[in-house]
């Protein structure tokens, strides 16, 4: 994701930010060593998202890794969380789009416990049919609180009308019909499938070496083996030839409103020229153009922001926001102006300067604790941008210029053939559309 570029490390310490080994077994292993504190924060990523999951089965990823740490071959899911409990840590695990990750938190000297309880649930999950059933029903009431947020209903709307019926456009839990179709054969191939250490990285951050982890990690997965990992295809987002307006009726007195289209990979080269960009769009909180017109000029939102969620594959840009029913209208069409400026006429001198220095500057703001570290340390590794990207992170945004930041927002942002949509009160909105 873009917000990728605002958590780095402060580079002028210029210290390696972590240590890297591949192991036997094929995963990858990442090291952060800071001993001020005794305690260790560890992160495992397993490409185990909803993208790898069929249609069909919706929620299957998310279901999957919900369940590791509520049962092993050993252990009952209160024998799990009971242990971990008892020495003051935390275990847990969840699913995104793009990937499946297990985190710990220990003591240090508890992380030889902590490591086996972590392989166990990653290694040997139960799937017990039981609690199978207890989580199902808990999702498909979570799911069904949810569909009564009009935030919600408008982030998913957006979502299945952009990517239609591709993993992006389906909810990561799955859905109240999907959920059940779900199998306990599912979930165990699914697991043997995907769960394999060469389609995982394991990040540590604490009072931990590189040399002490890998001796644990030895230890503690045995019999964890490399395997060959399925591959899949998933066919390209068509963009809409102009703009497609959704509308859905909810007696509400703010409307939500989200507008917007497809966006970038996370390993496109313009990543960063985007980034300076969207900032000075509506990225930039109180200081972007967005935030200072309709908020502070106009006073029609209290919120509103712009970003792009830059993945494995191709995700969204868009621009959300709440406002009054009779001035959503407004609001959609100072939206649309304020991209098309942008795309005209690009940005000022001063604010190019202003939104470099931020980015450049703010990240060690974002870079304080081990779990920060652990979530950095494996996204580089994920997106394959190499251990020296924290150096090389600064001179790659004050290289951005102007005419970078006019040739991207000219080719990315599409105001004329986005996708509109808005839950709002059908008896006091009115739209321009």
């Amino acid at each position: 994701m873009l917000v990728l570029g605002l958590a780095l490390p402060r580079l002028a310490d210029a210290a390696p930010v972590g240590r890297r080994v591949e192991m036997q077994n094929g995963l990858t292993l990442l090291v952060a060593e800071r001993p001020m504190l005794p305690m260790v924060t560890v992160e495992v990523l397993i490409e185990a998202g909803s993208l790898r999951e069929p249609k069909e089965k919706a929620g299957l990823a998310n279901l999957t890794a919900e369940l590791l740490p509520l049962g092993t071959a050993s252990r009952t899911a209160p024998e799990i969380s009971e242990t971990i409990e008892f020495v003051g840590g935390g275990l847990s695990a969840s699913a995104s789009r793009d990937l499946a990750s297990v985190s710990l938190t220990v003591l240090k000297r508890d992380l030889d416990l902590g490591l086996e309880l972590l392989a166990d649930v990653l290694m040997r999950p139960a799937f017990r049919k039981e609690e199978i059933a207890r989580k199902v029903q808990e999702l498909q009431g979570s799911i069904h609180r949810k569909q009564e947020d009009p935030g919600t209903v408008v982030q998913e709307a957006f979502a299945s009308t952009l990517f239609g019926e591709r993993p992006y456009g389906r909810p990561v839990e799955g859905t109240e019909e999907s959920l059940p179709r779900i199998t306990r054969k599912d979930l165990v191939e699914f697991h043997q499938r995907y769960y394999v250490p060469n389609n995982s990285i394991l990040a540590a951050a604490g009072d931990v070496t590189l040399e002490e982890m890998q001796r644990a990690l030895e230890k503690h997965l045995q019999g964890w083996s490399r395997k060959a990992i399925p591959s899949f295809e998933v066919s390209a987002v068509s963009p809409p030839a102009s703009l497609q307006v959704v509308k859905i009726d909810r007696e509400v007195t703010q409307a939500n409103i989200v507008w917007g289209h497809l966006g970038i990979e996370r390993k496109n080269p313009d990543y960063y020229a985007l980034s300076v960009m969207n900032l000075i769009l509506g990225g930039g909180g109180l200081t972007s153009r967005l935030m200072r017109s309709i908020r502070e000029e106009k006073g029609w939102a209290y919120d509103v922001q712009s970003f792009f969620s830059a993945r494995r594959l191709p995700g969204a840009f868009e621009v959300s926001l709440q406002t009054k029913n009779e001035t959503a209208g407004s609001a959609i069409e100072e939206v649309l102006r304020q991209v098309r400026d942008i795309r005209e006429n690009g940005v000022t001198a001063k604010e190019l300067e202003e939104a470099k220095g931020f980015l450049t500057g703010s990240f060690p703001l974002r870079f304080e604790t081990n779990r920060q570290v652990v979530s950095f340390l494996a996204a580089v590794e994920f997106y394959g941008l190499g251990m020296d990207y924290p150096d090389r992170y600064p001179e790659i945004i004050r290289a951005v210029t102007r005419e970078d930041v006019l040739r991207v927002a000219r080719r990315y942002l599409h105001p004329d053939r986005g996708i509109l949509v808005v839950v709002a009160d059908p008896a006091e909105v009115k739209l321009p559309f």
